[in-house]
């Protein structure tokens, strides 16, 4: 699923004020990053992740390659920083509700 321009600009607003749940090291993303990644957005649907400096991979190298591996959508990417969409398949999690245009 593919966002809108709206639907970005509007989970852009909405993780601003999120903190990082989720930091990319020296060892990139092992099996261990990407499990706890797909548990975090179960629980969450936003995902802020920062990628430190002692890693291999850009911010926007490492969204794409998370993204894929977990079936999320890159928001944005911003200095070493980026954030994840993925809609959770949990009834008890209060869900984002997205524009529709």
């Amino acid at each position: 699923m593919a966002l809108t321009k709206k639907q970005t600009k509007q989970l852009r607003a909405l993780s601003n004020p999120l903190k990082p749940l989720l930091f990319i090291g020296k060892n990139d993303l092992t099996d261990a990053a990407v499990k706890q990644a797909s548990e975090t957005m179960d629980s969450h649907e936003l995902l802020k992740v920062a990628v430190q400096d002692g890693s291999g991979l850009t911010a926007r190298e490492a969204a794409d390659k998370l993204a894929g591996q977990i079936g999320a959508e890159v928001v944005q990417v911003i200095g070493n920083r980026f954030v994840l969409y993925r809609e959770t398949k949990r009834d008890d999690i209060k869900k984002i509700v997205l524009i529709r245009e």
